[in-house]
This record gives C-alpha cells, structure tokens and sequence, in this order.
C-alpha cells in the first residue's frame, strides 16, 4: 500500500510540473526579439532596456493590479532575425511558455508574419519599432510603439527637399524586407506629390546582398541630388562607402533602421554629415528621457538606441494595459482577454520617446525628428516633425 501510495505521489506531483500554469503572484511577459541574426545589436538594446525595467518593477515590489502587487516575469526568445523564426518564437512563447503577452518583434520583416500569429491566437503584443502598416492592420490584438511609414516617408521627403534644394531624388532598398519596401514605397509617394522632380532610380537588392554596385551604378548614372536608403544599419554601412567608391559625392538620407551606435562602427567617417528620421535623439534629451540614458550608459557602456528606449515604452504601454485590466487571471487566455483591453482602453501616453495618442488600429500618433551623424560619430539633433 505504501508503495502504491508514493506512486501516486510522486504521478500528482509529476503531472502537477508538467501543467504550464500561470504562477500565483507572477505575471509571465515574452520577448520576441533577434539576438542572433542580421541585426543582433537591436535585440540586445532591447533585451538589456527590458532588465533594467524588470530590475525597477520588481524592485519595488511588482506591479499593483486590483490592490494587490504582482511581480513580471520576462521570457527572451530569439527569432533570428528572420520572418519565418519570428513565427516559430511567437508560438513557443504562445504555447510552450503560455505568456499573456509578447513585446516585439521590433523590424517590421518580423513584426508583420509574428503579429498575425499573435493576433490568430488572440495574444496581445506590442512591436516597439516596426513602422510598417500592416503590422496592426485590422489586427485588434497587435499594438505598437512607433510611428508609422506613411508618417515617416514624408518626413525624410520634405527635409530631404529642404536640406539640398533637391529637384530629383533616388531610392534603394531591400526587396525582402517590409520595413524597408514599405518605407521606400512612402517616400516615393510623398516625393512624387511635393512635384519638385522625378525619382530618378527606383533600384531594389536582397537581404544578403553584399555587392551593390549594379545598382549603384545605375543610381548615379540617373544624377540624383540625394540618395534615399531606407535599409537597416548593417545595409548602409556597405552601400555608402560603396557609392563613394564609385564616385558619387552627392548626400544621403535614411530611416529610423539607421539608428544605432553600430552605423558608425561599421561605416564609419563614410556616414559622417548624413541625415536620418528616428524616433528621439539622445544627444540634449532632457527629463525622463536623459534619466533612462544617463542609466542605461552607466549600466551598459554605450548610449541606448531608439529601439531601446522603444523597448521601455513598450514595457510602459504594457504595464499600464495590464493596470487597466483591473485583475489578474490565472487563465492565461483570460488574462490576455483582459490585457488587450486594457491597453485598447489607453487614449494617450507620455513615454521618453514623446507622448502619443493612439488610433483605431492600435497606433500611435507622434513626433519623429531628424537627427545627422556628426563628425565625432554622434547623431545630432537636427529638427523634430509632428503630425498635422
């Protein structure tokens, strides 16, 4: 009988581990970021802002929902930084860690498949830097930080326009890649109706391309006043010096995809005097905003980048969800019901990358600004730009 007895011990107890319920008192977050991959340094910007918020949260007890503290839990999955394995990371944390919510992916080549498998199994996630529509289209489960391309082209075309007395203008960007097609798209849109000139060049690469001199050549053959690249970072560092060897000494500008310290590692003086749209400039932040850097240079040895301090707002916009939900559900699927209508429920927000309101779809409405690589490899604060 003791024998029998401890057998069935020991079974409860074994099938007890092996239910993924949510734990009393925890309330269980998942990162969907690249850690490996093509743009590696996104994902530790985002994976670091994300500790340092854990580290405050919890630090002081949790959050309080319904009067009562609960402490985050944060689970980092790594997509690679590829479409198909954002996918695969979003449904581990679904399924395998029964998460109530997923911050990111941030590029928009991730954020778009993983927020339709998020959105399909009812899961709210925020994207803190995809700037491409389809991220949250007609998807009442998915969120962002960022503005938005069809924001952002316009942007880049007027100062661009402003900034060079350009008349004509080109375009390359990767074809694979939604962030960059659809912000390529964008700012062709907006330069065609300033009506000051012609796209002159309209030139697309891969993912992995790393010769681009094909269409480079065809670019300067057209005689643009300004090159626009609306690629990641990693991309630029080999188009710029690339075009420079191919005799164009004309200017550039880029999107917010540029918008980290690693540029400038890998490009280096090459970059130097460029312009690019983002999200906020470190370089005279004042207030909140220069706490969390003057923190995250102090506890990282290097100034946060835009997708960092998204990052934060992210977490932010989720933890004000999860107040408003007004309780916790140890049912992950009713707590996920809950969080997403709280963070429906949010009107405005006042993060450290500007105050937002949000729209029907989930998006915010906000300031980008400009910023240009200096000299010493710094980007400079150039000009902000609000909606209308």
């Amino acid at each position: 009988m003791r024998r029998v007895l401890t057998t069935l011990l020991m079974t409860t107890i074994a099938m007890m581990l092996a239910i993924p319920a949510m734990a009393a008192d925890t309330i269980k977050i998942g990162f969907n970021i690249p850690m490996t991959g093509d743009i590696p340094e996104v994902g530790e910007g985002s994976k670091n802002a994300a500790e340092m918020y854990l580290a405050d949260i919890n630090g002081a007890g949790g959050v309080e929902v319904g009067g009562k503290k609960y402490m985050l839990e944060f689970v980092y999955m790594d997509n690679e930084s590829k479409a198909e394995s954002a996918v695969t990371a979003a449904l581990k944390l679904i399924e395998q860690e029964e998460v109530v919510a997923i911050i990111g992916p941030n590029s928009s080549k991730q954020a778009v498949p993983g927020g339709g498998t998020a959105n399909d199994n009812r899961v709210p996630m925020i994207s803190p830097w995809s700037t491409n529509p389809n991220t949250t289209l007609d998807r009442p489960w998915v969120f962002r930080a960022a503005f938005l391309d069809p924001f952002q082209g316009p942007v880049a075309a007027n100062f661009a326009a402003k900034k060079y007395n350009a008349k004509t203008a080109a375009v390359l960007f990767d074809i694979s890649n939604d962030y960059s097609v659809g912000l390529a798209e964008a700012f062709k849109a907006a330069w065609d109706a300033k009506g000051l000139g012609p796209v002159v060049a309209y030139e697309s690469h891969g993912t992995k391309d790393q010769d681009f001199s094909a269409q480079l050549t065809t670019i300067i053959k057209a005689n643009p006043d300004f090159i626009f690249v609306p690629d990641n970072y990693n991309q630029v560092a080999l188009i710029i010096p690339q075009a420079r060897d191919l005799g164009y000494k004309g200017p550039f500008m880029g999107g917010d995809a540029w918008g980290t310290p690693d540029l400038v590692k890998l490009c280096g003086e090459e970059c130097y005097g460029q312009y690019f749209s983002t999200h906020y400039a470190a370089a005279g932040a004042t207030g909140a905003t220069k706490v969390f850097i003057d923190r995250y240079k102090a506890k990282y040895g290097a100034e946060p980048a835009d997708y960092a301090a998204l990052t934060w707002d992210s977490i932010g916009l989720l933890v004000e969800g999860i107040k408003n939900a007004g309780k916790v559900e140890k049912n992950p699927r009713k707590m996920r019901q809950a969080i997403r209508d709280g963070l429906a429920a949010i009107k405005s927000f006042d993060g450290i990358t500007g105050s937002s309101k949000f729209d029907e779809q989930g998006d915010p409405i906000k300031c980008a600004v400009v910023v240009k690589v200096a000299n010493d490899g710094s980007f400079q604060f150039e000009e902000s730009v609000c909606p209308e």
